[in-house]
């Protein structure tokens, strides 16, 4: 069956429905409702109260009118529904609105209702065309209401012509079921040529949620069944890395340099290590733990347990300066080892850029700290067994996959600091094997958090000019405007300057993205050598920078920043014995997100917490960015709103595998159709190809 089969499917129609991404029957068919409007529920316009209460109404346009003049210009479409009339005003949009609607057309308007006078109206409604054929009792009780556009306006395609359309595509294709029978029943779900009759044309609100329910569940199983494929394909396969020793190197730095006593996370966390590398298959761990939680301490045991073996370690961190926090840390905990650790980063000059690549090469170089530079081409290692990533999110899946698949399969931990809830780790980190370290290192004492107006400005410099001569440090942080570094720059120096001039005794620090290498690291030496007391910076210190004597972070404007960042930032002190303290200073206006922001940081230092709620403001997609991630785009699926069918899926695509790794068993033959692209797709995506 073609679409140009279908009846009432103009060129013009084809070229609307192609702007929408429908090239084929299939396509339309999978064209679902965006939502239905159920007569049951709409009421009737003669009972309306009018007090601005959220309606549904649906009536027959029985005048379409202007009035006023200029700016006071307005549009006044009135509905009939037999028992009295509602008004839809427009004050903006006149032109478009008036030619919108035709008399005698069926329309619903969502909106709030208020009275003004005798009558009742609702402004810029949200608006459902039914069909233009009139009579409201000619419609069933449920009426799907499909997405529109601009095109599908011009090509005069609406809700009860896309129904016909779905009549004749249910009555004469053939739709096939690949869901294994065993799975359907238990689950309870409906036949698939059932459920797109329960989605077109729903006799009640539990058939349409229970189809709806069963092409989730499809998305989810696929993902799911390749996730399970993929972290098996990367479990088995084999590594030339080996690490059977537990040396010199291992024994040392944890028996006579460590200055302290591991948490019972860490020491977790390094046992699973251990195992992963004496398998004799590829390691491919999340190491995942709050902001200070000693993950780095776990990297270095597992880096030394490679060099105790005769392997290269990599070290590899999102950003210049954050690699270059990475390497200060490294070389002090393995000086008195005498290990050669060199940092490469893409900043360098070509001389050292070759040394260091010819270090690596020959083997002089045993562990190397950079930024993606290290996965290019140009960089050969002499024998690298362990690659490990932090704050892995900000690198994304085909990243981590040219790591994996460098020199001869080496063994990759990866690292973040940035909490992920449940329901995404079941997706983005299906790959990986996954430890969470939730204690904090002894001593740490818990960061008080405050929103302070800009009316308590005086009260927040008294404080910082007690802490400073108290032999405490500041930080102050300027966010980044519109991503422009340009206008974040002028922030940070005019605050600068301004501080300059408040704390004329104190010295004070700036710190951004468009100083040199040198000039970074010659601030934040000064800062960590407590020469400069207050610093003031952009967000390039969100992430790693280490300073034990900082006590103060003040984030202006702390509305601009999501609560990952927030936490983030707010990580960077608490690390010593000092009391610390994060003061959040927002702008005069603040949003309704925003303020859910601050006070989610004034109430909790968890940064599991801090994740499930940071997801919920903003969704899976902006919460890690799709296409960066991993993170599946379904159609139908939301892994935060249907996470017990994505529990579900998962329980059964392990089920699956486990009975029939290959799919061949005959129960399986039609799941292993639909099945095979999809797979091939997410190889190729995670460079297992």
């Amino acid at each position: 069956m073609k679409l140009t089969d279908i009846p009432y499917l103009s060129t013009k129609r084809l070229q609307a429905l192609s702007s929408e991404g429908i090239h084929s029957v299939r396509e339309l068919l999978n064209f679902f409702p965006r939502r239905y409007l159920d007569r049951s529920n709409t009421q009737k316009m003669k009972y309306l109260a009018g007090s601005g209460e959220e309606v549904t109404v649906a009536g027959r346009v029985s005048s379409i009118n202007t009035a006023g003049y200029g700016k006071k210009k307005r549009l006044e479409v009135t509905l009939n529904d037999g028992t009295g009339t509602v008004k839809g005003v427009w004050f903006r949009g006149v032109g478009y609105f008036s030619k919108f609607f035709k008399e005698g057309e069926t329309v619903a308007f969502f909106g709030a209702a208020k009275r003004y006078g005798k009558n009742i109206s609702i402004a810029h409604p949200e608006v459902d065309k039914i069909s233009s054929e009139g009579d409201l009792d000619a419609f069933s009780r449920i009426v799907p209401i499909y997405p529109g556009s601009k095109e599908f306006g011009k090509a005069r395609i609406n809700s009860t012509l896309v129904q016909k359309w779905m009549k004749e595509i249910l009555a004469h294709l053939q739709i096939d079921e690949f869901l294994p029978e065993a799975v359907r029943k238990e689950l309870n779900f409906p036949l698939r040529s059932e459920a797109y009759r329960m989605i077109h044309f729903p006799e009640t609100h539990n058939e349409h949620k229970n189809a709806l329910n069963r092409f989730k569940f499809e998305e989810l199983l696929l993902f799911q069944l390749s996730m399970e494929k993929i972290h098996h394909t990367v479990k088995e396969r084999e590594s030339g890395h080996v690490f059977t020793e537990t040396g010199n190197y291992t024994a040392r730095f944890f028996n006579e340099l460590l200055p302290f006593t591991l948490t019972d996370g860490q020491k977790s966390a390094l046992a699973e290590i251990k195992q992963d590398v004496r398998s004799g298959k590829q390691m491919n761990r999340l190491i995942q733990g709050d902001v200070g939680a000693g993950k780095t301490i776990v990297a270095i045991g597992a880096m030394l347990m490679a060099l105790d073996n005769g392997f290269q370690a990599a070290f590899l961190a999102p950003t210049e300066i954050l690699a270059e926090q990475h390497y200060r840390t490294l070389s002090e905990h393995l000086k008195k080892l005498d290990i050669n650790v060199r940092l490469l980063i893409g900043s360098q000059k070509k001389a050292l850029r070759t040394d260091i690549l010819t270090d690596l090469a020959g083997g002089g170089a045993q562990i190397v700290v950079g930024t993606h530079a290290i996965i290019q081409d140009e960089v050969r290692f002499h024998n690298l067994g362990l690659a490990v990533i932090d704050e892995q999110h900000r690198f994304g899946v085909k990243q981590r996959a040219d790591l994996l698949n460098k020199g001869s399969h080496p063994h990759m931990l990866v690292m973040s600091a940035t909490p992920i809830p449940r329901s995404l780790a079941m997706t983005v980190y299906a790959d990986l094997d996954v430890s969470v370290i939730r204690d904090l290192p002894a001593g740490r004492k818990p960061i008080r958090t405050a929103i302070r107006s800009q009316k308590k400005r005086e009260d927040v410099m008294h404080f910082v000019r007690q802490e400073v001569e108290d032999g405490g440090q500041v930080y102050v942080v300027y966010p980044l405007v519109e991503e422009s570094e340009a206008l974040d720059l002028k922030d940070a120096t005019a605050g600068f300057e301004k501080l300059k001039k408040r704390f004329p005794e104190f010295t004070i620090g700036l710190l951004h993205g468009r100083m040199s290498t040198e000039e970074k690291e010659e601030v934040m030496r000064r800062f960590i050598d407590h020469e400069v007391q207050i610093l003031v910076s952009t967000t390039v210190i969100e992430v790693g920078v280490d300073v034990p004597n900082a006590s103060i972070m003040i984030i202006e404007h702390a509305e601009r920043f999501g609560l990952s960042q927030l936490h983030q930032l707010r990580g960077r002190i608490g690390r010593g014995e000092r009391q610390s303290y994060c003061i959040l200073m927002p702008d005069v206006k603040v949003s309704k997100n925003g303020a859910v922001r601050l006070r989610t940081m004034e109430k909790t230092t968890d940064g599991f917490r801090i994740a499930e709620a940071d997801l919920e403001l903003r969704g899976p997609g902006d919460f890690l960015g799709t296409k960066q991630s991993g993170l599946p785009d379904f159609k139908h699926a939301d892994i935060l709103e249907d996470q017990h069918l994505l529990g579900q899926a998962k329980q059964q695509a392990h089920r699956i595998l486990s009975n029939d790794p290959e799919l061949k068993l005959p129960e399986h033959t039609s799941l292993n159709k639909i099945f095979t692209p999809y797979f091939e797709e997410k190889v190729r995506f995670y460079g297992l190809g």
